[in-house]
């Protein structure tokens, strides 16, 4: 529905703190309705550029597009950004901390009153809107920081790390959320450590590393570009590999299955002959790397 509009385009974006550039040249679009994954180790850029987009700082050189337009102070309204580094006031009550937030976001405060009142019922916690935030723990502080950032409805919502500290209920309560904000319209960007996060939540994702894009596309496109001509062939019943079979790599685990790598000489057709012939074969196919996997290769250079 949404998959044809660009919400956000970053083109060839340069940040530099002294004579480090922390993000060189950098270009990414991403498209209205869609959830889009910023990946990286430690200290690849990524907080930097996500506070570029969140207007929190600017490029020194290039340009960021938001709806078309140059990205500026005006479109604050229009971006919700929760940092890894939560940013609380200990002193304040859960509901006086949200109204703050929601008024400074544009919102009146009657819109303010009963956007508060909405969240908090739907993350069933009403019964701590008079609690100060240094008497909640780190889950239900995690749980208020996000609604903090989404309480003006932003159409472009960034977030880094949003699973930190949450536990296994929790983080599907958010995942669930972020579901239904996509669903909704919402373009949502955001940086986790997390792959299985990744393959279950995004459409399209980036990698950086040392402060470059090193790849992006969708889930599928990322994981297709690395296959490595490795098949999973699953058996009924234990099974011994002839002295002829020569597969450059073989691994046999203790459920029947075995995972073969071939040559570009090789052929998968004939694997496959050769597993129907035992009449034992349960299944066949290719083995596409997993997120982790390419993850691990693209930033440790392997």
């Amino acid at each position: 529905m949404f998959a044809d509009l660009s919400m956000l385009k970053v083109s060839h974006v340069y940040k530099y703190f002294d004579d480090q550039c922390v993000n060189n040249d950098i270009c990414l679009e991403l498209k209205q309705g869609e959830i889009f994954g910023l990946l990286g180790p430690n200290g690849a850029g990524k907080t930097t550029l996500m506070r570029m987009l969140a207007t929190v700082t600017t490029p020194d050189r290039g340009d960021i597009f938001i709806q078309g337009e140059s990205l500026s102070s005006k479109h604050v309204p229009l971006i919700g950004y929760m940092p890894e580094e939560r940013g609380l006031y200990r002193k304040m009550s859960v509901v006086d901390q949200l109204l703050y937030f929601a008024e400074l976001k544009g919102l009146s405060r009657s819109q303010a009153k009963e956007n508060v009142k909405k969240w908090l019922h739907q993350l069933d916690i009403v019964h701590w809107a008079d609690k100060k935030m240094e008497e909640l723990s780190k889950g239900m502080a995690q749980k208020i920081q996000f609604i903090s950032t989404i309480l003006h409805e932003p159409k472009f919502l960034i977030l880094d790390e949003p699973f930190s500290g949450f536990d296994p209920v929790n983080a599907d309560m958010v995942k669930d959320l972020i579901i239904k904000l996509k669903n909704e319209g919402t373009t949502i960007l955001f940086s986790t450590h997390r792959m299985d996060n990744v393959e279950e939540l995004c459409d399209r994702l980036a990698i950086i590393h040392e402060g470059r894009k090193v790849l992006d596309g969708t889930i599928e496109e990322v994981r297709r570009n690395h296959f490595k001509n490795e098949y999973d062939l699953n058996f009924s019943e234990p099974i011994s590999i002839p002295e002829d079979i020569k597969f450059r790599k073989l691994e046999q685990s203790k459920s029947f299955s075995i995972r073969v790598t071939l040559n570009k000489e090789e052929s998968y057709q004939d694997l496959l002959d050769w597993a129907y012939k035992t009449k034992k074969l349960k299944a066949f196919g290719e083995y596409l790397p997993t997120m982790h996997e390419i993850f691990v290769n693209k930033v440790s250079n392997r």
